[in-house]
């Protein structure tokens, strides 16, 4: 297959794929969903939460106040200079149903290869971003909306895997 064409059909795939995702996050803009995922792993202080989601200090205290203000978040007694965000029980909720959407609209897009082509793809997948990791250096940034407990049941997260390889885990 022609590189040029080979690219241009992970690129289509790729934003077709964000769209899917972007289309189940409910309601929500792709840095609050992300937030929203990131924090139900455990409260973390506003600066973190940022850089987890890919924003700047300024940009992640606007988001923490949006988040707070619709009654998602909450923020708590300093840890050391920061303040902790944490989600609150409907935070939690909007958390479990963004993952659960999420999951079932990508199940829908691997729902036309049958299981030896899936085992395939999820070795591609694996090499992949392990390689993306290299330019992008940051775990919890691809993995902003990743469900851990799906990506880490009986396997290796391999996204985490090239940050212990690289020594930044």
């Amino acid at each position: 297959m022609h590189e040029l064409r080979l690219a241009n059909l992970l690129g289509a795939c790729g934003l077709a794929v964000a769209d899917r995702v972007r289309d189940v996050t409910a309601g929500l803009n792709p840095s609050s969903a992300a937030a929203v995922v990131v924090l139900a792993a455990g409260p973390v202080g506003g600066t973190e939460l940022g850089r987890r989601v890919g924003l700047t200090q300024s940009a992640a205290t606007r988001l923490v106040d949006s988040l707070v203000a619709a009654g998602l978040a909450a923020r708590s007694s300093r840890a050391g200079r920061s303040v902790l965000v944490s989600l609150t029980e409907s935070g939690r909720w909007v958390a479990d149903e963004l993952l659960a959407a999420r999951a079932e609209a990508l199940a829908g897009v691997l729902s036309v290869l049958p299981d030896d082509e899936r085992a395939r793809l999820g070795g591609l997948l694996e090499k992949l971003l392990a390689r993306l990791y290299d330019d992008i250096g940051s775990a919890e940034l691809m993995c902003r909306l990743c469900d851990r407990s799906a990506c880490t049941s009986g396997a290796v997260c391999p996204v985490g895997q090239a940050e212990r390889d690289r020594g930044r885990g």
